[in-house]
């Protein structure tokens, strides 16, 4: 309250110099060595100006910070620096319009945890809704002039018309400083002018001239002791004291006076401060304390629980994130309630713009303390919330529909073969029917008499021409026979090696035929991500059009997944809202979903005609969310660990991929497409068939040269000549009838067949 018009006499309002001594007795009691002063504005600077010369040279380091800098609102940068700072410890100094918007902002930065100490120079804390702000055990200290449990101040609430308890808002008290400051003016003007009698006079707002009684009257106030609304009213100099601040703590339960300091004997309070040395999280205990866990109803990580009875609380859910929260509490000792996360966008935090969205803004509000879904670890996310270590490491594919099976070729019954088996067995066909024919030339056992009946013949048949060894061939390669015999060595010797040869070939193809026409090749008109990309067979695609996966496609710099990216804006109506209209849409044909690993595994276990197609396309982890610098995240690591290296993670994913309602289709075994069979898998064979075409060509030289032999001695002719004449019988393959002559004749030198038919013309006359 000013009176007079030349300087003001008296006020009602604390002195900058008292809150400087308040806060400078509390940052003593915390033993502070230094202390981040955070201030609004430049009407919030003679207190910091007080602050200083209390210090002086020998008091903790302080620096100095303003937050009204940034448009709109928007405190975080400035925030952010408090955070990366050594200071865990601050003072902030400014108006009950920007308080509430400073301490959400801190939070959501990451500085409302255990690890930061506040002292509130504001006086009006009890009137803002702290609620967001009391299970964030942040050590939060401030002061106020009155109390809301005063009968006057409660006695002023129902005559003002407020409620006694003002849960809609969540405040302690709706009596502002100023409020109760102008209620004790009032009150004590009232007080002075019953004491004072004095005449009004109209006075000129425009000109210099003063109320002649103002001077008196503003002393008498001034000298008056008043017991207020805000305490006892005394000044000494026109500046108020003789008066006591409350302190208050804000903790779970709401403000809690903690200790009073008064003008005249300083700082008193009820209980021991709290040291500003925060305790290492490494040695927090979790136990007894309740969290806030946030689910995304997405199989299997958190599903409702079919049941016959109805359920209620945390009983309602099952799937892998839950009993993995399961877990961590059992092995920690904490509680914690679900709650439902109903949008499908996870989330992200912008911080250029400063927004975020989804189950990450929930986290940053504080309106949760952990987030367990297929929540992805990305850099987005992770400049507004922090994560645990990866408890889940996956990568992007491709979901499409099992390949589909050929229709039988008309000529599939050659499928058993490889091209090249065919060539050579037509070649080895060949070979042994020529082999035959000329081994049976050579060997004499094969010149049969024609004519049983005649002992003495004239001519000798050969069984062996060309048609009948392409036949005999043919009936040894088909297992049908024929009813030509060899009778030769030779010839023997090589039939057996083919028939042999021909054994092992039908059962082959037996064999590989049966698996060809019941094991059917199925095909797939894409077979990575390049064919995807290039729109192989027509085939569309999309991913999910919030979420990592859509992220990675938009920031990639491969060239393949540039021109996926540009097909998937130019197509929106290819992007799902959710992964399960992705999959139906596979379901519906011509169409590839984009997805993470982890999901692909969860629907091809239970839908058996889908199937993952090509490698992953990245690499990525799932990870619990919580806000930033949360005290606890070192222990929830700590418990991860362990539960990964006693295998329990892996036996978690296993029940809930694998085992819970699959269906089967992981435990039935894929048929193959049956390998045709190659020379490598025949070539022994066609190598056994080579070596007794040998022997057997060996077998049927050396006889022919004995019989030659023989026959050159008995007839008394050079061998040279024998040798000849016999040749050209072999080489004339269009005569298979040889001419027997009798063994009684003289031969001439000069032709052997001539000879040979002249002593038959004599035998007959004798």
């Amino acid at each position: 309250m000013n009176i007079g018009v030349e300087k003001p006499m008296i006020n009602l309002h604390p002195h900058p110099s008292h809150i400087a001594q308040v806060i400078r007795d509390i940052a003593d009691a915390y033993t502070w060595t230094s202390f981040t002063f955070l201030y609004e504005s430049g009407e919030f600077l003679p207190i910091l100006n007080e602050l200083m010369d209390l210090y002086k040279l020998g008091g903790p380091f302080i620096t100095v910070r303003r937050y009204d800098l940034q448009l709109n609102g928007n405190y975080r940068a400035v925030l952010r620096r408090v955070r990366k700072s050594d200071d865990s410890n601050v003072v902030i100094v400014g108006s009950t319009q920007s308080l509430p918007e400073v301490l959400k902002q801190a939070k959501q930065v990451g500085i409302i945890t255990e690890d930061y100490n506040y002292i509130i120079a504001n006086l009006d804390l009890q009137t803002i809704d702290l609620e967001d702000f009391r299970h964030s055990e942040a050590n939060i200290t401030s002061f106020r002039l009155f109390s809301p449990d005063q009968p006057e101040v409660k006695k002023l609430i129902q005559e003002l018309g407020y409620p006694e308890d003002d849960n809609e808002r969540n405040i302690t008290c709706p009596i502002t400083t100023e409020m109760a400051l102008l209620y004790d003016a009032v009150q004590l003007y009232a007080e002075t002018t019953k004491t004072i009698s004095f005449r009004t006079i109209p006075l000129n707002c425009s000109d210099a001239s003063v109320w002649d009684k103002g001077e008196t009257f503003g002393n008498y106030m001034a000298l008056s002791v008043k017991e207020g609304l805000t305490g006892n009213i005394f000044f000494e100099a026109g500046i108020r004291t003789d008066y006591t601040f409350e302190i208050v703590e804000l903790t779970s339960a709401g403000l809690n006076k903690v200790g009073t300091w008064h003008t005249e004997n300083g700082l008193t309070t009820s209980r021991t401060m709290p040291s500003s040395d925060v305790v290492s999280t490494g040695e927090l205990s979790l136990a007894n304390k309740t969290f806030t866990v946030l689910l995304a109803l997405n199989a299997p990580h958190a599903m409702l629980k079919q049941s016959t009875v109805k359920l209620s609380g945390n009983s309602r859910y099952e799937g892998f994130g839950v009993d993995l929260i399961k877990e961590l509490a059992e092995k920690l000792g904490f509680n914690f309630t679900f709650n439902i996360h109903v949008d499908d966008n996870y989330g992200f935090y912008d911080t250029i713009t400063n927004v975020s969205t989804g189950m990450v803004h929930e986290i940053m509000e504080g309106r949760a303390d952990l987030g367990v879904t297929d929540l992805t670890i990305t850099s987005e996310r992770e400049s507004g919330v922090d994560f645990t270590i990866p408890f889940m490491n996956l990568g992007i594919s491709i979901l499409y529909q099992k390949p589909r099976k050929d229709p039988p070729k008309l000529f599939s019954f050659m499928d058993p073969f490889s091209g090249e088996v065919w060539v050579y067995l037509g070649l080895a066909y060949f070979g042994v029917s020529l082999s035959l024919f000329i081994l049976g030339r050579l060997a004499p056992p094969e010149w049969d008499n024609p004519f049983p009946c005649i002992e003495d013949p004239t001519e000798l048949d050969n069984q062996l021409s060309l048609g009948n060894s392409l036949w005999f061939s043919t009936g040894s390669l088909l297992q049908q026979g024929s009813e030509i015999a060899p009778k030769a060595l030779s010839t023997r010797v090589l039939a057996s090696f083919f028939w042999l040869f021909t054994t092992i070939v039908v059962a082959s193809y037996t064999a590989n035929l049966a698996a060809c026409l019941t094991l059917e090749s199925p095909t797939s008109l894409i077979n990575d991500v390049k064919d995807l990309a290039d729109r192989k067979g027509g085939v569309n695609y999309g991913a999910k059009s919030k979420g990592s996966t859509r992220n990675f496609f938009k920031n990639s710099e491969d060239p393949n997944y540039i021109k996926m990216n540009e097909y998937m804006i130019a197509h929106p109506e290819q992007l799902t809202s959710t992964n399960e209209q992705g999959v139906e849409k596979v379901l519906g044909g011509n169409y590839a979903y984009l997805m993470e690993s982890t999901s692909i595994e969860y629907n091809v276990a239970r839908i058996c005609n889908l199937t993952q197609i090509g490698r992953l396309l990245d690499e990525k982890s799932y990870g619990i969310a919580m806000r930033k610098n949360w005290p606890y995240r070192d222990k929830i690591n700590d418990a991860l660990l362990e539960l990964q290296e006693s295998g329990v993670l892996s036996k978690m994913k296993n029940k809930w991929w694998n085992e819970v309602g699959t269906g089967g289709c992981t435990t039935k075994s894929e048929q193959s497409e049956a390998a045709k069979l190659g020379m490598p898998n025949l070539g022994g064979v066609y190598f056994v068939l080579l070596v007794g075409s040998l022997i057997a060509a060996a077998c049927g030289i050396i006889d022919w040269l004995f019989f030659v032999f023989r026959k050159a001695r008995h007839y008394q002719v050079p061998f040279k000549d024998a040798l000849k004449e016999e040749f050209k019988i072999v080489v004339d393959f269009e005569n298979n009838t040889k001419i027997v002559r009798s063994t009684g004749s003289i031969y001439s030198r000069n032709s052997f067949s001539t000879i040979e038919a002249n002593d038959s013309e004599e035998s007959s006359e004798h």
